[in-house]
């Protein structure tokens, strides 16, 4: 019987490590997710807003060569992110489709004109922005029109920053959920072996002495915690590579680089400090106190 008291010990702490450490895992994978997130915060907004754009009508007289010169001149802008000519023929085949109807042949006449769908990029998409921009079309004298849905802009900015503030607020809150979850699960790691700390005490050891190892290990589950939970990350991308695009993609090896350090140095400091409290409160524990 005395025999198998230290390898059910052994177990005991193996058992406490190894829960300790698929718990540090899943809650680094969630801070990574976390961390991932915000880092694609501003990437997810500038996808949303470069979806706004202009529709630039032409004139009618306007020569093919004067369009083609025109178009090459819009690519060079700076504010231009991708453009598309649509011509009269297209336009009405387009609305057909939408409406069912064949207004072309009702009205014997195609009323529609040849135009540019013009996307910006994501700075440009601001309120300001796209009034200058929209004077700077109607000066143009290939331009006969120019439209934006001006409603919908507002509703897009507005929203992106209401998510922008709410998401700060929900990450503080999840950061300090995940701080106390890990300091809870080493806190009891080192609650199973409170007896043989008072042990370390009673025969000379120093405090320090005492912390290192648990210091040690406790750091080693963090970075293990780390490397796993990017490589779920990893996983998890690679899963919904369809959903993400254009937003987050298979390739983006330097972002979860970032995430993993970012977890990686998060793990390491936040097991350190748990379990320096940890130890140091059990060491100031009397033998008596350790049964309650």
């Amino acid at each position: 019987m005395k025999k198998n008291k230290p390898g059910k010990l052994k177990n005991r702490i193996f058992t406490s490590y190894l829960s300790s450490a698929v718990s540090i895992t899943l809650v680094l994978f969630l801070l990574g997710l976390l961390f991932l997130i915000l880092l694609n915060s501003r990437r997810l907004t500038d996808y949303v807003r470069e979806k706004i754009g202009f529709t630039v009508v032409v004139r009618e007289e306007l020569p093919e060569t004067e369009r083609a010169r025109f178009e090459r001149d819009l690519r060079l802008k700076p504010w231009v992110k991708q453009i598309r000519f649509v011509d009269k023929e297209t336009a009405a085949n387009d609305l057909t489709r939408e409406l069912g109807v064949d207004f072309n042949g009702f009205l014997g006449f195609n009323p529609l004109s040849s135009s540019f769908e013009i996307k910006l990029y994501a700075p440009y998409t601001r309120q300001d922005s796209l009034v200058v921009l929209e004077k700077r079309f109607m000066e143009m004298p290939e331009v006969k029109e120019v439209f934006y849905q001006q409603n919908l802009v507002s509703v897009i900015n507005g929203n992106v920053r209401r998510i922008t503030v709410f998401l700060l607020v929900f990450s503080g809150l999840l950061f300090f959920v995940f701080s106390v979850l890990i300091n809870n699960t080493i806190r009891i790691s080192i609650y199973a072996q409170r007896f043989i700390i008072n042990n370390m005490i009673l025969v000379g050891a120093t405090k320090g002495f005492v912390r290192r190892p648990f210091i040690r290990k406790s750091i080693g589950l963090g970075i293990w915690g780390a490397v796993f939970s990017t490589i779920l990350l990893a996983g998890l991308m690679l899963a919904f590579q369809k959903e993400l695009t254009g937003i987050i993609t298979e390739n983006d090896v330097v972002m979860l680089g970032i995430v993993f350090l970012m977890v990686l140095a998060t793990g390491i400091l936040l097991s350190w400090i748990s379990t320096h409290i940890s130890v140091n409160r059990f060491l100031k524990m009397k033998f008596d106190d350790l049964f309650y």
